[in-house]
């Protein structure tokens, strides 16, 4: 199997496991009534398991998509000193010329 469909295969099960364990908590602590909706339903199990689907998408993609970043090289290269150091500019003061005006306006 190649590489890339496992990660995926991994992040989909990590994912919907991380959405189980958030629909759980929502249940817990009966967040905005939520728990207690759901559990005094006669058809609350379809709730909680659109939560349970919905999120778990949701969160395999995240999932996915942090899996797939940390792979990324690093192109910029080393960081640190190993180069010429960058010249700080030099302020060169201009003079203006400026005419008095005299009287108010």
């Amino acid at each position: 199997m190649p590489a890339l469909i496992r990660v995926y295969i991994q992040s989909v099960v990590l994912g919907f496991g991380i959405a189980g364990a958030f629909t759980a908590g929502l249940m817990w602590f009966d967040v905005a009534g939520l728990g207690h909706l759901v559990m005094a339903s006669d058809i609350g199990w379809v709730a909680a398991a659109m939560l349970v689907i919905f999120n778990g998408i949701v969160f395999s993609a995240v999932q996915f998509a942090f899996r797939i970043m940390n792979m990324a090289e690093d192109d910029a290269g080393p960081k640190g000193g190993h180069g010429a150091p960058e010249p700080l500019p030099v302020l060169v003061p201009v003079p203006i010329p400026v005419q008095q005006r005299v009287g108010r306006r």
